[in-house]
This record gives C-alpha cells, sequence and structure tokens, in this order.
C-alpha cells in the first residue's frame, strides 16, 4: 500500500474528520496520507480512506501481522471495506467523511476487543475455513498455533500451505519459508525467536519505532 502525498480538499476534510474519531483513541495518522495505524506491537490496525479515480474517500479497515516482515502496509484480515463517496462542494462532503471517520473508528475498537491477546488471534485465524488459493490464510493460523504452543495444529495448517500448487514465484517462496516453520513448530522458543525478530525487522521497514514484544 503506497502512501501517497495527497494536497486534495477531500484529503483535508478526511483528516479533521479523522482527528476528531481516531485521535482520541491513540491512532495515528501515517504522515500527511490517508492511512492511519493502531499499533499493537506485533500487529497492526489498519486504516485507510481509499482515493476513488475522483476526489473523495471510501474506507478500508484491517489487521496487518508483522511476522510477515515487508516493507509496506498490508490487509491480512479485513473489517470493513466500503465504497467510495464522492466529493462535490466541502459542504456536501464534511458530514460524509465524519461519518466515514466514525465508522473507522467504530471498526478499530471492534479489531481491538476481537484481538486483545495472541491467543485471542490464534482461536480465530485457526477457526476460518480453508480457502484454497488463499496460503496466507493457512500460513498465518499456521504461526499463530505455533506461537501458543499447539504445534500440531500449526502443522495442520502449515501443510495446507504446502499443498497448493506453487504457480508463480511468490508462492514458492511462501512454501520455502512454510517449510522452515513446519520444522520448528514443537520449538516454542525457537519459533518465539524467529518471529519476534521478523516482527523487529518489519516495524524497521515501515519506519515503527522499536517496542518490547509480548508475544510468547
Amino acid at each position: 500500500m503506497p502512501v501517497m502525498a495527497d494536497r486534495s480538499p477531500a484529503l483535508r476534510i478526511i483528516t479533521a474528520a479523522a482527528r476528531e474519531s481516531l485521535k482520541p483513541l491513540g491512532v495515528a495518522q501515517r504522515g500527511r496520507s490517508r492511512v492511519w495505524i493502531d499499533d499493537h506491537g506485533w500487529w497492526l490496525g489498519v486504516v485507510e480512506f481509499t482515493p476513488p479515480r475522483t476526489a473523495g474517500s471510501g474506507l478500508h479497515v484491517g489487521a496487518m501481522w508483522l511476522w510477515h516482515d515487508v516493507d509496506h502496509l498490508a490487509f491480512h484480515m479485513d473489517a470493513v471495506r466500503t465504497g467510495s463517496d464522492l466529493f462535490r462542494t466541502e459542504d456536501q462532503f464534511t458530514p460524509l467523511a465524519r461519518e466515514l471517520a466514525r465508522r473507522a473508528a467504530a471498526e478499530v475498537t471492534v479489531l481491538r476487543e476481537k484481538f486483545p491477546a495472541l491467543p485471542d488471534v490464534a482461536r480465530c485465524l485457526t477457526s476460518r475455513p480453508t480457502r484454497r488459493g488463499f496460503l496466507w490464510d493457512s500460513f498465518d493460523a499456521g504461526i499463530a498455533a505455533a506461537l501458543v504452543g499447539d504445534p500440531d495444529t500449526a502443522r495442520d495448517h502449515f501443510e495446507r500451505v504446502l499443498r497448493e500448487d506453487p504457480l508463480v514465484p511468490w508462492m514458492v517462496k511462501a512454501q520455502e519459508k512454510t517449510r522452515e516453520f513446519h520444522a520448528i513448530a514443537a520449538d516454542h522458543g525457537a519459533v518465539v525467536a524467529w518471529v519476534t525478530g521478523a516482527v523487529d525487522s518489519c516495524r524497521s521497514k515501515l519506519g515503527l519505532d522499536p517496542v518490547p514484544l509480548a508475544i510468547s
């Protein structure tokens, strides 16, 4: 998800509305972009006031698991995604922006209540139906299960990843990483060390401050 400079009137109005609804919750704007971050150390709540082709805004809220160790923001689990409200005039768009910001704040609160701790994340991810072709679902479920000390469930989800046909290079790399985790799934200390290193690296790549990680 690129963070682009945007000086449109729509962004100015969205930013003002988000400051009213999100800032009191401790959610921080990403520079001057349409993206806001709810930082939980090893995972993020991500809010994006998505730009349409013309002026205005939609809304995308979800969770990002930082064990993916990437240099860009991502939505690994969606909470809500809406269509776009178009900007015509400031008077017309301002109440729409406020409603989007209130919806964003409500969805951030839902994510916080859904994922207060790692065991809650593990229960959620491991209980989802398997979707063929969505191998990251099973990968994330395996990581979460290994982190809470359930190697059998972890291996089961990792094996689902390995059963996918690696049709493109990124799938090959994902399966290579999955094999590493499958091999250490029963070694809780090794899993925690690997994930801690990945999260620290991801935070650095994203320009987030280092924080003590409570993921064991």
